[in-house]
């Protein structure tokens, strides 16, 4: 059976919106859908029957999602489970086995602070996770993606190419990092220092995109290299008009003890558009 998109549900317009992206996603790629109710029950008091009234609740909620997914995507085969306990370890766990893990970002308004439930899954998944608000996609185009010179960036870069050649879209590969306030100058040897670190942040970036072109003919990318804003604000910006931001899960400046680094939590906490959280590879970092 072909590893299947695992959509965490609830009752809130973001995770609607999270599950008709999932199940269009799924009838594009022939992939199952689980859709994954989580009913915590571990602080409640049973003494009047609660657990068995809000299980049977999370049954009805299951057989309402089920049928708005199915009219959405008939083709796609769509199956339910009920589990207790946090929607965080739950997700967690079925991401072991899942192709990527679906999440409404839990806000109704266009970006909104990610809700604390959604930064977790993201965090802790062992696949990628697409984090889906409520945006207006009619007039969004092309595909971006975040690097940064690490191996995780160029595995996103690969994700996000995959992606944006199935869709028809172009590419955007976006390299961020602040220069130096003018004051800095003082004392840095003469010989135009500041041009020569863009240039090789330039080279970075062209390193970070290429062969590209020979994997897939058809598609644009353009480079972006941005010298004014730090990695996280650039994303949100940039990602205002793209159908879909592209991360990886930890870059070159990122801590070990650390599930997810600060770029990626950036672009989670303002969510500008759908976002994927890309979790390829394990790449073992030199100390």
């Amino acid at each position: 059976m072909k590893e299947a998109i695992v959509v965490g549900v609830s009752d809130s317009p973001s995770s609607e919106a999270a599950t008709r992206w999932a199940v269009q996603r799924a009838a594009a790629l022939k992939l199952p859908v689980l859709l994954v109710h989580a009913v915590d029950d571990r602080w409640a008091y049973d003494a009047i029957g609660y657990n068995e009234w809000i299980r049977e609740s999370g049954e009805k909620f299951l057989v309402t999602a089920k049928d708005r997914a199915e009219k959405v995507e008939p083709t796609v085969k769509i199956s339910t489970d009920l589990v207790s306990g946090g929607a965080g370890y739950a997700l967690r766990k079925r991401s072991k086995t899942a192709s990527m893990v679906v999440i409404g970002s839990g806000h109704s308004w266009a970006g909104g602070s990610l809700a604390d439930r959604a930064l977790q899954v993201a965090a802790v998944a062992k696949c990628p996770v697409a984090v889906i608000g409520e945006h207006d996609m009619t007039s969004r185009h092309g595909v971006l993606v975040g690097v940064d010179g690490s191996e995780e960036s160029t595995q996103a870069v690969a994700f996000a190419a995959a992606e944006a050649d199935r869709e028809g879209q172009e590419l955007t590969v976006l390299h961020a990092f602040r220069t130096p306030d003018p004051w800095v100058d003082r004392g840095v040897p003469h010989g135009n220092f500041f041009e020569l670190v863009t240039e090789e942040e330039r080279v970075v970036l062209a390193e970070t995109v290429a062969g590209l072109a020979d994997k897939y003919p058809d598609l644009v990318v353009h480079q972006n290299l941005e010298t004014h804003m730090r990695p996280g604000e650039a994303l949100v910006n940039a990602a205002a008009t793209a159908r879909l931001l592209v991360v990886g899960s930890r870059g070159r400046g990122g801590f070990k003890r650390l599930l997810m680094g600060s770029t990626a939590h950036a672009v989670l906490t303002k969510l500008s558009c759908p976002t994927i959280i890309t979790r390829i590879q394990p790449v073992k970092h030199s100390k």
